[in-house]
Formats: structure tokens, C-alpha cells, sequence
């Protein structure tokens, strides 16, 4: 979705190598202040409620309803549709917005190439049941009720972690809470179209680590993804099989994983989660946010409470630039969402702004390990990208904290390896200091060590299941 004809507020903190960025938050920030002041708005309720009969309750505000106003209102209405999908997940959407507006979703979630493409993964392939935004008054609008996941924090016996990305696997064996082993292996898994061959490299890992110990009583794993029971809803990971091979044989694939197991506990979640969780262990404290800049961006919440959610967390669709030319997620098509700002690919969009020259079709990762031994050297021009990625760090924050109650932040994954996550930091608290000052004294930063940083979430995946004790 991208808006031709509005303009939106330029950050305070301007990111500089990318001038061009318009946050989100402030957006945002802006149409409240300026329906405030107006004293007119127009309120809007949304319930995401899924088969399961959890539902999540949100509220927004848009401009007063008119002719010429829904050009707008229908842009922020379906941006802030598209991170409740992203980043809570569910097919019906229940909406007090005007029957006009909601009727435009429909149309938009039907007819339009990105809206088709959020549609369906909400809809065919994560919840397998129809998409619908279903207008009616608040009266109408479902009772909210959420649950959280009692995963985790198991620590007894003989485990396997293992954490699954796009350009390498973590692995790791676990006695009684002690880690034995871990191992780091580079792989290519998003072009590989046959199935065979995901299990065939995620079983080598696993018995690796069952190398190394007396026995296996538990396995837990996290992977780039949507996965709910156990099975693969959507995945980059697996990209390259085609749908007839994925629907019969890779949205099963850890249930076969565990019976060729013996049955014995096996958990699977989505990545983010797994990060948020090892946050929340390694730092004894909860209300965590864990994002993970690697081949993508992930993310994972640990609530107030020390609990990880069902939620789908996958801040990596969620749009954080609202410009109109903002770049494009090569996945959706979508313009201004966080893979763009957060992951491998965010720094290769930025070397060229940066005046650092590659080999053209240099793989990602491989840019990234330039652009890293280029800052360990000093070179600016490798500094200047992150202290851009840490301006969008900042305002997405002020984002996230609209949907997220969080105190403490994580930061893991390949990019934030080296001495320009600092500056990315830096330039971070800067614009909360700034533009969100009541932020700035309550968000912690925090970055584990290089071992918890590579291996962490491994190590944390292995405390997924729970084991029967005798």
C-alpha cells in the first residue's frame, strides 16, 4: 500500500543516508495532534479474532469522516491493519469505521496485488479460513481475550536447541541446563525447492547435537516464520518448494521430525520468540522486546508477566516509512516494512548511499561482512550506515510501543555483530530523547555477549518443551 498525496512530518533526527524516510510514529503522533487540536476525530475500534476464539482489541484515530478526508483515512486505516495483522495474526477483523471505509478494505484486501497478498497469507495459509474485515458498531464488537504460551524456561534433562535462518543454523546441546555444545553452520536453505532436503540438513543438525550427549529427552526449535502446533504456516525458509510440495510434505515436516524422534517432546516456534525468550533468561527480567537482525527481521515479546504469546510477531512486514517511495520488501511487494530497515538487506540498500563499492550480485551476508570489517577499520562511510539504521531503530521503537508494553529491549542477529551496533544505539536513543522523551528513560537497551549473541536462541529453543518427570 502506498500513499501518493500526503505528505507526512520529517523526523527531527534525519537518517543520513536516507533523508527521504518518513516515519511512521510520527505520522501517527500527528493526526492525533491534529484532531486535538480540531477537537474533532473519528475514533476507531478494531478486534482481530481468531478460530481458537482469541481476540485483540485496538483503538486508533482518523480524521472526521468525509469526502475529503478518505483518501487519508483509508491510507492510515489500512496501515494500521496491516501491523495489527503482522503483528498479532488472525483472518476476521471485526471494525467500527465507517461502513465506506471498511467496504474500501474489502475491495483493497480483494482486488489489490498487496492486499491479495496479505489476505492470503492471513487468511489460506496461516489460519486456513476466509479473510474478512466485517464492519458493525462497537456494541457488536467481539470480547477480547488473549492467552500466552507456557513455553519455555524448562531446564531438566538431556535437550537439543536449534535455531534455523536463512544463512545459517545454530545448534545446541543442553544438560540440565548447562550448555555442552553449540555450533554454528552455514547453509542456503531459501533457494532449495525439495523437502527432502530441509530435513535432510535440520536432521544432521539434530544429530550432532545428540552426539554429544548420553541421550535426547527434549528437542526445541525456532526457525524464521509463522508456525502454530508445530507446523510450518509460513516460512522464508521455504520459499523455494513449490506450494503442492509445501502444503504435502513441508507444513508437517517437525511433526515427522518428532516421530522419527520416538515421539519424545518437540516444540517448534517462530524465531522472534525464541529471541525475546533467551532476552528475557539471560537479562532475569521480563516485558522484553527481542529483535533479531539477520537475513530478515525478528522479533519475539516476553510479557510484564514472563510469559511468550501466540502472537505472530512478524515485524518484519510491519510498514515503519509511510513515503510513498519507500523501498520495497521483495516478498510482499510492500513498501516501507521493517526487512527493509532491520536485516542484511537493509545494510546492502544503504552501501551504495554510502559510497562503499561491492561486487555487483555479492550475496548479502557478504556485504554485510564488508560493511563490518569496513567499521572495525573506522571508515565513516560504514559508520554512517549504522547511525542511519539506528535512526530507524528509534522512531520504529516509538512504534512498537504502541502495540507492545515493553521496558527492555534485545538486539541479536548478524548485523548487530561488531562496534557499529553502538552507534546504531546511539543514534537510537537519540531520537527518543528527542522526538519521544517520555520513552528515552523507560526503554533498557541491551546486547548479550558474542557467544549468547549467535547461539542464545539455540540455547533457549532447547527449554521449549516440557518433559514428563517421573
Amino acid at each position: 500500500m502506498t500513499d501518493t498525496h500526503l505528505q507526512w512530518p520529517k523526523p527531527n533526527v534525519v537518517p543520513e543516508l536516507d533523508p527521504g524516510f518518513r516515519p511512521a510514529a510520527l505520522a501517527v503522533r500527528s493526526v492525533k495532534a491534529q484532531t486535538s487540536q480540531e477537537n474533532a476525530s473519528l475514533p476507531v475500534t478494531v478486534v482481530l479474532k481468531r478460530p481458537d476464539g482469541s481476540a485483540y482489541r485496538f483503538e486508533t484515530t482518523l480524521y472526521p469522516h468525509s469526502d475529503s478526508t478518505n483518501g487519508r483515512n483509508f491510507f492510515l486505516l489500512e496501515r494500521f491493519i496491516k501491523f495489527l495483522l503482522w503483528s498479532r495474526g488472525a483472518a476476521k477483523l471485526y471494525c467500527t469505521a465507517p461502513k465506506v471505509l471498511c467496504d474500501q478494505l474489502n475491495h483493497y484486501y480483494q482486488e489489490h496485488p498487496l492486499g491479495k497478498w496479505d489476505a492470503d497469507m492471513m487468511g489460506r495459509r496461516v489460519f486456513e479460513e476466509s479473510f474478512e474485515i466485517i464492519h458493525c458498531p462497537e456494541s457488536e464488537l467481539p470480547v477480547e481475550r488473549s492467552d500466552s504460551a507456557p513455553l519455555g524456561r524448562h531446564m531438566d534433562g538431556c535437550r537439543i536447541g536449534f535455531d534455523l535462518g536463512g544463512s545459517d543454523r545454530k545448534i545446541a546441546a543442553v544438560i540440565d541446563g548447562e550448555t555442552v555444545f553449540s555450533e554454528e553452520i552455514i547453509w542456503d536453505p531459501i533457494p532449495q525447492s525439495d523437502p527432502q532436503w530441509h530435513y535432510d540438513h535440520i536432521m544432521d543438525t539434530l544429530k550432532l547435537a545428540a552426539s554429544k550427549m548420553p541421550r535426547v529427552d527434549a528437542i526445541g526449535g525456532s526457525a524464521a516464520g509463522v508456525y502454530v502446533n508445530n507446523r510450518v504456516k509460513v516460512a522464508s525458509l521455504f520459499r523455494g518448494v513449490p506450494d503442492d510440495l509445501f502444503n504435502s510434505r513441508v507444513k508437517d515436516l517437525f511433526l515427522e521430525m518428532r516421530r522419527d524422534w520416538n515421539n519424545i517432546p518437540f516444540e517448534v516456534v517462530n524465531d522472534g520468540e525464541v529471541t525475546a525468550l533467551a532476552g528475557s533468561m539471560n537479562l532475569e527480567q521480563n516485558a522484553v522486546l527481542g529483535i533479531a537482525m539477520g537475513t530478515n527481521q525478528a522479533a519475539g515479546f516476553v510479557t510484564p508477566t514472563g510469559q511468550i504469546t501466540p502472537w505472530l510477531n512478524e515485524l518484519a512486514f510491519v510498514p515503519v516509512d509511510y513515503r510513498p517511495d519507500a523501498p520495497v520488501d521483495e516478498w510482499s511487494k510492500d513498501r516501507g516494512c521493517g526487512v527493509q530497515y532491520f536485516s542484511q538487506q537493509a545494510v546492502a540498500r544503504l552501501i551504495p548511499s554510502a559510497g562503499i563499492e561491492v561486487p555487483q550480485g555479492m550475496p548479502f551476508p557478504e556485504q554485510l561482512v564488508r560493511v563490518q570489517q569496513l567499521m572495525a577499520e573506522e571508515d565513516q562511510r560504514a559508520a554512517a550506515i549504522y547511525r542511519t539504521m539506528g535512526v530507524y531503530l528509534g522512531y520504529a521503537l516509538a512504534q512498537y510501543s504502541d502495540f507492545y508494553e515493553f521496558e527492555n529491549l534485545l538486539l541479536l542477529g548478524r548485523v548487530t555483530t561488531g562496534a557499529g551496533m553502538d552507534l546504531m544505539i546511539d543514534k537510537a536513543k537519540e531520537v527518543l530523547k528527542t522526538d519521544f522523551p517520555e520513552l528515552a528513560d523507560k526503554i533498557m537497551f541491551h546486547r548479550p555477549g558474542e557467544k549468547e549473541k549467535r547461539h542464545g536462541q539455540a540455547m533457549a529453543a532447547a527449554s521449549l518443551p516440557e518433559t514428563t518427570k517421573a
